[in-house]
């Protein structure tokens, strides 16, 4: 079922790049990231709990929690951080395929 999630920290292309690709590789069907609105949205084919929790999971772990899952100040800021550098891994990720 193609499902939508309100996602924290994206704010660009390079951003976008990386939690596609990552989610991608990670098995995920029918990902997109919508840079139209704020908050962001992911949206992907997710098919059973599990799998939703999988998902969550490798965004957090990029940087990108759900919206209202960022947990004190410390937690936040060390998910901004996460997202930063996701972010630039993503924007050359696109510079690099832009050159081929």
């Amino acid at each position: 079922m193609i499902t939508v999630f309100e996602v924290a920290n994206i704010r660009c292309g390079g951003c976008a790049n990386t939690i596609t690709k990552a989610l991608k590789e990670a098995g995920f069907e029918e990902v997109s990231v919508d840079l139209s609105c704020e908050p962001r949205k992911v949206t992907a084919d997710i098919i059973d709990e599990a799998q939703s929790a999988h998902f969550k999971a490798i965004l957090r772990s990029l940087g990108y929690p759900l919206i209202g899952e960022e947990e004190g100040v410390i937690d936040n800021a060390a998910l901004k951080l996460k997202s930063f550098v996701s972010c630039a891994v993503g924007k050359f990720s696109t510079d690099e395929e832009t050159k081929k």
